[in-house]
């Protein structure tokens, strides 16, 4: 089957890319760019494609049965017009390509944070998030939340005009393969050199992006037309997961964990100092995710798509081997010898 991937350059699109590979598929990857690291295959065609060149993108899908739309802009700023526009009419413009195109499936990744899972900042009482949990509206969530949300709507106004298309919501994504490191996988990272002497208390639900793939691939078989699946993993203590991939390198782990109501107290000064450095990584919308805490409730994923994830035990240890052989952890090497097998190497076409 032929099927194209938007974002194949990205954390997610490499995996997916890989996991549509090994499946044997043939891939239109689209990206504005063809990564270092791109899979060079015979299945796989890369494509350069702004998401916004309808007539381009149609183009590009011609004669392809599935699109993941895997495009965003992910970032925890309160504001950002290019995240809105990239992650609103991006999704409507992909999608209405796809309809031109006479596409028969289309697989949008969207986000947990399309669901509403705080208040300004406040804990909602860590209750338990599905699909019909109330979604992220509320003009003082951040522009990401927000977005993720619109996104979905501007998809639906396509679906009412005849796309096939489903939604999917991964939780926070980490894991290999990651040539560029995401927030999460960075940090994690830090905590195998040895350099995370403390980190702020909270859990939140990690998703292994294999998983996610796998997923998605699910949901274009068996997704019902509109409808949202969330793709979770585990509860994971953030500070736990440092403290465990230090242990694997042989590194220093962090002494201790810093009460979230230590960090929202400082949030209001260091806010400002961190966009003054270019950074958003402090910010309210970062404490807040770790202090709502919900359990994400997968049940409809698991028992409708067949979708079973794997244990944070076992994607910790996957990552630090993967940062080991790929040379992005420093001179730190796993202790137990464990290795990483890409799922090419693993399960040939």
């Amino acid at each position: 089957m032929k099927v194209a991937v938007t974002g194949a350059a990205g954390f997610v699109g490499t995996n997916l890319v890989d996991r549509l590979v090994a499946d044997g598929h043939d891939v239109v990857a689209i990206d504005r760019v063809s990564p270092a690291h791109a899979l060079d295959h015979p299945q796989v065609t890369w494509r350069s494609a702004d998401i916004f060149d309808q007539d381009g993108l149609a183009e590009a899908f011609a004669g392809v049965d599935t699109v993941y739309h895997l495009v965003a802009m992910i970032t925890l700023k309160q504001k950002d017009e290019l995240a809105w526009r990239v992650n609103t009419a991006g999704v409507a413009s992909t999608a209405r390509a796809a309809l031109a195109a006479g596409v028969r499936r289309f697989v949008h990744c969207s986000s947990i944070h399309s669901f509403d899972q705080y208040i300004d900042g406040e804990n909602t009482g860590g209750g338990v998030l599905d699909e019909t949990c109330a979604r992220s509206e509320d003009p003082k969530l951040p522009v990401y939340d927000r977005s993720k949300w619109a996104g979905e709507q501007a998809l639906r106004e396509v679906i009412a005009d005849g796309l096939d298309a489903v939604i999917c919501n991964p939780t926070g994504v980490y894991g290999p393969v990651d040539h560029g490191l995401s927030r999460i996988n960075g940090m994690l990272r830090d905590a195998a050199q040895g350099k995370v002497p403390l980190f702020p208390d909270g859990t939140f639900d990690l998703v292994d992006v294999r998983d996610v793939a796998i997923g998605l691939t699910l949901a274009a078989e068996h997704g019902v037309t509109g409808e949202n699946y969330l793709l979770g993993g585990e509860q994971v203590r953030l500070f736990d997961a440092m403290r465990t991939v230090a242990g694997l390198c042989g590194r220093f782990r962090a002494l201790a964990a810093i009460p979230l109501w230590v960090i929202k107290a400082i949030v209001p000064l260091a806010e400002p100092l961190s966009q003054l450095l270019g950074s958003d990584l402090v910010s309210r919308a970062s404490i807040a995710a770790l202090v709502a805490q919900p359990t994400v409730d997968i049940t409809k994923a698991t028992e409708r798509l067949g979708y079973r994830p794997r244990s944070s035990a076992q994607t910790l240890a996957d990552l630090v081997a993967f940062l080991a052989e790929s040379g992005q952890s420093g001179s730190a090497r796993p202790t137990s010898g464990a290795r990483f097998a890409p799922v090419l190497a693993a399960e040939p076409v």
